[in-house]
C-alpha cells in the first residue's frame, strides 16, 4: 500500500497519517487543540509534536479553552520545566493567549469551527497531486486565515502553520493521487 512521501514507518505517524490527516474535523475544541500543536511546530518537525501530544493535552487540560484561560505566569514557569513538551516560552504563551482569543471569539458569536471552516466555503477542497512536490505550503486561503486569527489575536499562526492546519484538519485533503487514504482510493 502507497503512503504520502512523509509519513515514516514510525507506527504513530502511520496512524495519524491514516486516521486523521486529511479527515475533516468540525469539533471547535478539536480544532483549537491542533492550531495549537501546529504552531508548535513552528521550526520543527511534525513528528516532534505528535510524540508529545498527549504531555500537551495532560498540560493544557485536554485543550479545552476555558481551562487554558485562566492559566497565569506561574503556570508558564512550570510549563517551562516539563520535558515532555516543547520548552519554548512564546509558543507555550501562544497557547494560553489562543485560548483567550478563542474564547472572545465565541463570546461575539463567532463558534471557531463555523469561523476556520468559512475559509473553504465549508466545503473540503482535494488536491489531485500526483507527488509531495506539487502540494503548495500555502495558500490564497490559508494566507485569508493566518491575517484574520492574528486580527483576532491568535499568535504562531502564519500562514504556512495554518496551511498545515487545514491539511491536518482535512479542510483540504492533500494526500497525493497514489495514496491508500486519497477520497479517489478509498472504498
Amino acid at each position: 500500500m502507497q503512503r504520502c512521501g512523509w509519513v515514516t514507518q514510525d507506527p504513530l505517524y502511520l496512524a495519524y497519517h491514516d486516521n486523521e490527516w486529511g479527515i475533516p474535523e468540525t469539533d471547535s475544541q478539536k480544532l483549537f487543540e491542533m492550531i495549537c500543536l501546529e504552531g508548535q511546530q513552528a521550526g520543527l518537525s511534525w513528528i516532534t509534536v505528535l510524540k508529545k501530544r498527549e504531555n500537551y493535552r495532560r498540560c493544557f487540560h485536554q485543550f479545552d479553552p476555558a481551562a487554558v484561560a485562566q492559566m497565569q505566569a506561574e503556570d508558564v514557569e512550570t510549563l517551562l520545566q516539563d520535558a515532555g513538551i516543547i520548552r519554548h516560552r512564546g509558543k507555550i504563551e501562544a497557547i494560553i493567549n489562543n485560548a483567550r482569543a478563542f474564547l472572545a471569539m465565541e463570546a461575539n458569536g463567532e463558534p471557531f469551527s463555523e469561523f476556520v471552516w468559512s475559509f473553504v466555503d465549508n466545503t473540503p477542497q482535494v488536491t489531485r497531486a500526483a507527488a509531495m512536490s506539487e502540494i503548495p505550503t500555502t495558500t490564497p486561503a490559508s494566507d485569508a486565515l493566518s491575517k484574520a486569527l492574528k486580527k483576532r489575536g491568535f499568535k504562531f499562526v502564519g500562514s504556512t502553520i495554518c496551511y498545515s492546519f487545514m491539511q491536518a484538519c482535512g479542510l483540504v485533503n492533500d494526500h497525493i493521487t497514489g495514496c491508500i487514504c486519497h477520497p479517489e482510493n478509498q472504498t
